[in-house]
């Protein structure tokens, strides 16, 4: 993936909150950017299901960009929806990943380019966005498994992907079949780092592979036989192992199907 330089990293307050931008990707900061309407009325705002929730993504001339308004999965949704417990500005959601990301660019890595992020805080809660640039891509490792069989350079080059981020100790918080994206040169893209960290390497690795497996067995449930099983993902694993040089680090050996 093609370096990207990242312009300096600028804070603005805000009523009620704060948003961080990078300068060189947004001349013109402020909370208009993250509002939904903003971009509807000008005509530049397309919204996909998807996730929790839509997913908008702007095109405003030059500008390819992705909007996300961060709400919660599981059954803590039904009453929290969109807030989340305030504390401290550092640990927002949007802020941290804004610099997770920015990190991860810095590093070569092929994850979305931070625009800007913003939190907004009521209380003792709050609410944030992140924008970030739009990938060349927006097929899902999981839309791709629905339309067929992949070849096994292929998922060798999701395990080297995911090798890559773990050799960096870049631990994703929920990678799944829905947040690898594939390029129609063959590239591997990561979305979704919200919670994700940096750490030292460990066994974490081992769950963030059990975790992908699941993710894929479930999405592979209903299509034809032979899209996915036991062999292509000891093939993802072969790419995880050639980054690793084969020395077993994280244990991906042990990381089986059943």
């Amino acid at each position: 993936m093609n370096s990207v330089s990242a312009g300096p990293e600028l804070e603005l307050r805000i009523a009620c909150g704060a948003m961080l931008y990078d300068a060189s990707r947004m001349d013109q900061p402020g909370s208009d950017g993250f509002e939904r309407d903003h971009w509807r009325q000008r005509g530049v705002l397309e919204e996909v299901a998807g996730g929790r929730g839509t997913v908008a993504f702007i095109h405003d001339g030059d500008r390819r960009w992705v909007l996300r308004h961060y709400r919660r999965g599981g059954l803590v949704a039904r009453f929290l929806d969109d807030t989340y417990l305030y504390t401290g500005e550092a640990r927002t959601r949007a802020h941290a990943e804004f610099r997770l990301l920015r990190r991860l660019r810095e590093w070569n890595l092929p994850v979305p380019v931070p625009v800007a992020a913003r939190y907004q805080r009521a209380g003792l809660v709050y609410r944030a966005d992140l924008l970030t640039e739009e990938l060349p891509t927006r097929l899902t490792l999981a839309q791709a498994l629905a339309s067929g069989p992949l070849e096994p350079v292929t998922w060798r080059a999701i395990g080297r992907c995911i090798a890559g981020l773990h050799a960096r100790g870049v631990q994703h918080a929920d990678l799944n079949a829905h947040n690898l994206l594939l390029g129609a040169g063959g590239e591997v893209y990561v979305l979704d780092f919200d919670r994700g960290r940096i750490r030292a390497r460990g066994a974490w690795e081992d769950r963030v592979l059990t975790r992908l497996r699941r993710s894929l067995d479930k999405v592979t449930s209903g299509v034809p036989s032979g899209h996915f099983g036991d062999a292509e993902w000891q093939w993802l694993l072969d790419g995880v192992a050639g980054v690793n040089g084969g020395d077993g680090i994280g244990g991906v050996s042990s990381v089986s199907g059943g």
